[in-house]
């Protein structure tokens, strides 16, 4: 990993996005690139968690890949929580589409890839700003529902909905996470409708088309990769599936196990974690 780093030139710079300003870091290869990548993050995990795999696309593969902070969350915050605005939709809707478009001006001429993690390509099909991309790989990205969760981990998702963690909300005008053992902090209109959308049947869906866009990945073409893991008790893989059909007919579906790569496990938060490195070439295999 240290010779890996010596050769990857990063950058850190903040990118327009609406109102707000979000802290980017780009990793470049010591060459010159061959493909654009944005990765978006899952929720409450912040970039600095991504620079192990970013550092890796760079070195190993020549790719530039840029990670970066929504609003209001990690180094993009800008005063206190309990006072932010922001919504889950505005990640999904507003600022990673400026991230596309940020990428996009910098490497006009290199294919743009999007690797969302989680809620990073949750709402791919909803935003605007997608028809550049050139390719689109879902990590543990699905449609869940509480009910969805294998137990005892279902039991958990239950506090967190319907326990202390609103209850918490209510009263300090923010999600608590490093408090409560989530690991982040977050915005109350991220933890909101994020709440909502999982104890929905069908989480967002109900809402396209009044709060939320319709969803028409036509409009990117893209093709698109759904990798689900086996152990993943976060977003089971039948919710992953139910994601895919949102994109359409031609996703392509992976469920991986960790036993094939030599792994204990992955889960949901693993695959980006440098001790499930052999996982990585899997992942952006074309």
């Amino acid at each position: 990993m240290l010779d890996m780093q010596a050769s990857v030139v990063v950058e850190d710079f903040h990118f327009p996005s609406g109102s707000a300003q979000l802290s980017a870091r780009l990793y470049l290869p010591a060459g010159t690139p061959q493909v654009a990548v944005v990765i978006n993050g899952a929720t409450g995990v912040p970039r600095e968690y991504y620079q192990h795999f970013a550092t890796w696309l760079a070195a190993e593969r020549g790719i530039a890949c840029l990670t970066y902070d929504y609003r209001d969350f990690g180094h993009s915050l800008r005063g206190p929580l309990a006072a932010s605005t922001a919504t889950m939709s505005d990640w999904a809707l507003i600022d990673m589409p400026a991230a596309y478009a940020e990428m996009q001006r910098r490497y006009p001429d290199l294919p743009l890839w999007v690797i969302g993690h989680s809620v990073g390509g949750m709402l791919g099909p909803l935003q605007p700003g997608i028809e550049p991309i050139a390719r689109m790989i879902c990590v543990c990205s699905g449609l869940v529902h509480h009910s969805d969760h294998p137990w005892p981990y279902q039991a958990l998702a239950r506090l967190f909905w319907f326990g202390h963690a609103p209850l918490l909300v209510k009263t300090l005008g923010y999600l608590p996470g490093r408090r409560i053992g989530f690991g982040s902090d977050l915005p109350p209109g991220v933890y909101w409708e994020w709440r909502r959308w999982c104890t929905t049947p069908g989480a967002y869906l109900p809402e396209m088309g009044d709060r939320l866009p319709q969803a028409d990945w036509s409009r990117s073409g893209a093709p698109v990769d759904m990798f689900a893991f086996e152990d993943d008790t976060t977003i089971p893989p039948n919710c992953v599936w139910r994601l895919a059909d949102v994109y359409g007919e031609t996703v392509r579906r992976h469920l991986l196990h960790p036993r094939a790569f030599g792994l204990r496990e992955i889960g949901h938060l693993g695959a980006f974690a440098r001790r499930n490195a052999a996982l990585w070439p899997r992942l952006i295999a074309p």
